[in-house]
């Protein structure tokens, strides 16, 4: 019989969250650095809008892209500790 005073769950453990919003913050502060370079060596003169737009243009796609990444890692840990979990 389970025990009762411990319930099953399948969030992740903190540490696991931890590192997936770290890696998301990592890949949205790429994404900027990316945008930004890739404008400012394509413009000349006064490009301080469009330099601010390519960044964060770029970090919510580098963002958004890890973010994606990182929740399929979080399931599938999850379905891999449930199957080799026999109880």
């Amino acid at each position: 019989m389970p025990d009762s005073s411990t319930s099953l769950s399948a969030l992740p453990s903190v540490t696991a969250r931890v590192v997936a919003f770290c890696s998301i913050l990592l890949g949205g502060l790429a994404g900027g650095l990316l945008g930004y370079g890739l404008v400012d060596t394509q413009c000349t003169g006064a490009c301080s809008v469009q330099t601010g737009s390519g960044m964060l243009i770029c970090s919510l796609i580098g963002a958004g892209g890890t973010a994606i990444v990182a929740v399929l890692v979080l399931r599938a840990h999850g379905e891999w500790r449930d199957i080799s979990d026999p109880t």
